[in-house]
């Protein structure tokens, strides 16, 4: 039985669905669920982020409309871990975050707004991590990182229009009271932490949040968080700065452990008039489109070689009931694509572009293919200018969109030519687009390295050396770090590709772009 055809046992069939299509300034929600559920699941996510951006006065440019993150709600839990794969046996949601399609898969949006279930806090958390990320991209220490995204996400929602933030995370209230404690003194300093750690769980994610918490509400230490970050920003290390910030860290941690065993917590609620959540549109999806969804989804997962075949065969049969739908013959190029078969991705692309020239995910899955069957033509030359065309008609339609600044400076590595000044402001242009993405931030990093310029090189590799979930390419992003130190000696190319040994990969999965944000 093919990976699709497995999914689809546990999705509702075709003649079942009644696929609904919810369509924000900063989401896109596909659910079999009611148009009023989706509705209100959409509101809730921009009051979400709005509230982010009330509280932090941070402002996160608005994404163009295929750079918003796409949430497919599949059911249930077993399904999640379903679309997941392997190593998924605890999983209730994850995201992915990638230029032009990060992507989170969630089990449902009618679970409750005021006592929320784990995959909504495991959502908001992660969407946290997506705005920080997005408005500014500072390396925040992990601690930092996470007890902030766990902060934000322990929230409740009012019937009312109200949303309070800063509720008390009871989901970590087992690991606060069961698993070994950390220092504060190891919050601070990743490096003490990692030295004093096994391979055991520990309170981690708990601690980071409760010491968030008190330093949010705390009348004794108010200001101190935000002188913290201020000593971060300036270059101060993350133990030196919380010296200087929180004085004795054994006072810190006895007033921590007393804030645990508080009756009571403070909390943020914030007013209707507060928040904005903008024009929502939502609309049921044609029956080819509900059809396609179990494929869709699990080609935005991202796919093995072995599973893409399996996957193509449910794509073509559907494909072939429904031949003259857009978003089906955009489904079916993608599924193409990964399955290796080039010329008919690109049939099936034209097909989608032929009914629907505004199609998006055809113009890109045309654009990737043609720039596959590039590295094999004669006439290298003519093949890439022939590849960037999908690429040039979708920046017309999307300005903003950041494949297409992406792939203008691919196709200068692809032959063997030295990326234009324009090219490589491009990327630089599609990096603040999509900071998230760990591998279009490398691609920059390593540009930057072969031009000398240094100094750049290692501001643009610190997100990536710090990223909580960054894997090999944290790694290899540290110890790039590290040689950019001796000036006197420049990296080769050779040395390059030495840092980058095997383990550099994002730790993602599948599909294109950046590391995970998985919970």
């Amino acid at each position: 039985m093919s990976a699709a055809g497995a999914l689809a046992l546990a999705l509702p069939s075709a003649a079942q669905a009644d696929w609904m299509e919810a369509s924000s300034t900063h989401f896109v929600i596909y659910a079999d669920e009611s148009a009023k559920d989706v509705r209100e699941f959409a509101e809730d996510l921009e009051r979400f982020h709005s509230a982010l951006e009330f509280l932090t006065r941070a402002q996160m440019e608005e994404p163009s409309p295929s750079n918003r993150v796409t949430i497919y709600v599949v059911g249930s839990e077993r399904n999640v871990r379903k679309v997941f794969g392997d190593g998924s046996d605890y999983l209730a949601g994850f995201y992915i975050p990638r230029a032009g399609g990060s992507l989170a898969i969630v089990p449902q949006v009618g679970e409750g707004r005021r006592r929320l279930r784990e995959p909504m806090i495991i959502l908001l958390h992660e969407y946290a991590h997506h705005f920080f990320w997005s408005s500014s991209g500072f390396p925040l220490p992990r601690w930092m990182s996470e007890g902030g995204a766990e902060f934000y996400a322990s929230a409740s929602f009012g019937s009312d229009g109200t949303l309070s933030v800063g509720m008390p995370a009871l989901h970590r209230a087992g690991e606060l009271l069961q698993l070994e404690e950390v220092p504060v003194a190891e919050l601070f300093d990743e490096d003490l932490y990692r030295a004093n750690r096994g391979r055991g769980q520990d309170s981690f994610y708990g601690r980071s949040w409760l010491l968030y918490h008190y330093l949010q509400f705390s009348k004794e230490r108010s200001g101190q968080l935000a002188s913290y970050f201020r000593l971060l920003t300036s270059g101060v290390p993350s133990i030196e700065a919380a010296n200087k910030a929180f004085g004795d860290m054994d006072q810190l941690e006895r007033e921590l452990d007393r804030y645990l065993r508080q009756r009571s917590m403070m909390s943020l609620k914030l007013q209707p008039e507060m928040l904005a959540t903008g024009e929502i549109a939502v609309r049921p999806l044609r029956k080819g489109e509900a059809a396609m969804m179990p494929v869709r989804i699990r080609s935005k997962r991202g796919v093995t070689r072995e599973q893409a075949l399996e996957l193509l065969v449910d794509a073509r049969e559907v494909a072939a009931q429904y031949p003259e739908d857009p978003m089906v013959q955009a489904a079916l190029a993608e599924a193409e694509f990964d399955a290796g078969n080039d010329a008919q991705a690109i049939a099936a692309a034209d097909a989608a572009l032929a009914a629907d020239p505004g199609n998006v995910d055809a113009y890109v899955q045309k654009g990737y293919a043609l720039f596959r069957t590039a590295e094999e033509a004669e006439d290298s030359a003519a093949a890439y200018n022939a590849a960037m065309r999908p690429f040039v008609a979708l920046n017309r339609i999307e300005n903003n969109h950041p494949l297409p600044l992406e792939y203008h400076y691919r196709g200068f590595l692809a032959r063997g030519e030295e990326p234009s000044e324009l090219a490589v402001q491009g990327l630089e242009r599609a990096v603040e687009l999509a900071r998230f993405d760990l591998d279009l931030r490398m691609m920059l990093a390593l540009q930057q390295v072969r031009d000398g310029e240094f100094e750049k090189a290692r501001a643009s590799l610190a997100p990536i050396a710090y990223h909580p979930h960054g894997g090999g390419m944290a790694r290899s992003a540290q110890r790039l770090m590290e040689r950019l130190e001796d000036t006197d000696h420049p990296v080769d190319s050779a040395e390059l590709a030495l840092l980058f040994a095997p383990e550099a990969e994002a730790e993602d999965g599948g599909g294109s772009g950046g590391g995970t944000g998985e919970e």
